[in-house]
């Protein structure tokens, strides 16, 4: 019943209501325990699991005892796997881990924040030191229809914190300059914050701002940013340069996030959560140096924005040698139906099907097909599902971890 009511038009504005109603119930219930920590709300498109984890590893290397709440995982002294397809979970279910995380003595909160919580107010009565924006680009617009107002739910953020960490580089930040008038911004190509002598390797990147030199074990010049991002949060805090350079250059990794999965083969499989147009192409340009094949295994998730599904096809079939679709969260959509606006994509931009296009819509033979393909040298990205324990199908949710999977497969 819940599915079809949501398919209607006007149901998202039509249970606002409730939502607000829903979260001030749950502060009450516990005693909104937001306001017993410092909250560090992180917000954007793309890398804002990557920046909390950065921010949240270099507060507790540096002695302040911190929780953490995001797509992949929660907690405060230990963390647990988030099992839910949900970055900012429901009110009820993020104030009780809120009030856990507190009782275990955590100073300070690094909450990953999405637009769906903020336009649901999930949020409320959760005061907000440090607001971070990471980038803006095309994504849940089934939810909120237009950009603009993608770009409006976000704001919310900014609004109401004390301080704001903004990407100079991205043209949202001047629509969060005007509601936030204590603000820092960061950037490579501006921002007060500026990332200089950038190396990139696939063994993460190395840069200069300032006085501070970073050095990263995650690749991609997008953590350039996210890197950066928690820099300009470390210095809002007083941390030391040694504080912060130690604490992001300590982190390893984040699961799910570009992570190389080696059994000894003699190609290179990448595993990310990648799934919006932009996040994707930010995969391919970190990697557009290899000098092997690209074999890239992908797919869309079911009742969301079927707008992405040509574009993602289109930039999976530009950068990848072959291209394999497949499954994703298909849900209660025909996964066939999915997966022909991706070839559609792919096609537009010259891949022919059954040649250098294919179409495995098991996930797992999918990765086979891929691992069975891959030549010395070559590179297989596996994208869109990341850290996901379970993939989602119309009779409900079945295990799947894509690294385990690979991991298997290659062994």
């Amino acid at each position: 019943m819940k599915q079809l009511l949501e398919k209607l038009p006007f149901y998202n504005q039509a249970v606002l209501p409730y939502h607000w109603a829903q979260a001030a119930v749950a502060g009450i219930k516990y005693g909104f325990p937001g306001k017993k920590l410092r909250v560090i709300g992180v917000t954007g498109t793309n890398g804002k699991t990557t920046t909390c984890f950065m921010i949240w590893h270099m507060l507790n290397q540096s002695g302040h005892k911190t929780g953490l709440m995001t797509t992949v995982a929660y907690g405060a002294k230990t963390l647990k796997p988030e099992l839910n397809h949900m970055t900012t979970v429901d009110a009820l279910t993020l104030n009780k881990r809120i009030s856990e995380i507190q009782k275990q003595g955590a100073e300070f909160l690094v909450l990953e924040v999405t637009s769906h919580a903020l336009a649901e107010f999930r949020t409320l009565g959760i005061p907000v030191e440090i607001a971070v924006f990471t980038n803006l680009t095309h994504e849940h617009l089934d939810y909120h229809k237009t950009i603009a107002n993608y770009r409006a739910a976000k704001g919310k953020l900014f609004k109401k914190a004390k301080y704001s960490v903004l990407n100079a580089d991205d043209p949202a930040t001047k629509y969060y300059q005007k509601l936030t008038h204590n603000y820092s911004t960061y950037g490579i190509k501006n921002g007060d914050f500026q990332a200089k002598s950038i190396e990139l390797a696939t063994s993460g990147v190395k840069y200069s701002c300032g006085d501070i030199n970073i050095e990263t074990q995650i690749p991609g010049e997008f953590n350039v940013y996210n890197s950066l991002a928690a820099v300009v949060v470390g210095k809002k805090l007083n941390l030391s340069n040694e504080e912060i350079e130690s604490g992001i250059k300590s982190l390893e990794s984040v699961e799910g996030r570009m992570n190389i999965i080696d059994e000894g083969q003699p190609f290179t499989v990448i595993v990310d959560y990648a799934h919006a147009p932009d996040a994707i192409e930010k995969v391919f340009d970190s990697v557009k140096n290899h000098q092997g094949r690209i074999i890239s295994v992908h797919g869309g998730a079911g009742r969301r924005d079927p707008s992405t599904r040509p574009i993602r096809g289109e930039i999976l079939g530009r950068h990848s040698d072959i291209v394999i679709i497949t499954e994703d969260d298909s849900r209660d959509e025909n996964p066939e139906k999915i997966a022909a606006g991706f070839i559609q994509g792919a096609e537009k931009v010259g891949k022919v099907l059954n040649k250098d296009l294919f179409k495995e819509l098991d996930r797992e033979k999918a990765i086979k097909l891929a691992l069975d393909m891959a030549k010395k040298g070559d590179l297989v990205l596996i994208l869109g599902k990341g850290h996901e324990k379970s993939i989602l199908r119309a009779d409900g949710p079945h295990d799947f971890e894509d690294i385990k999977v690979v991991k298997k497969l290659l062994r």
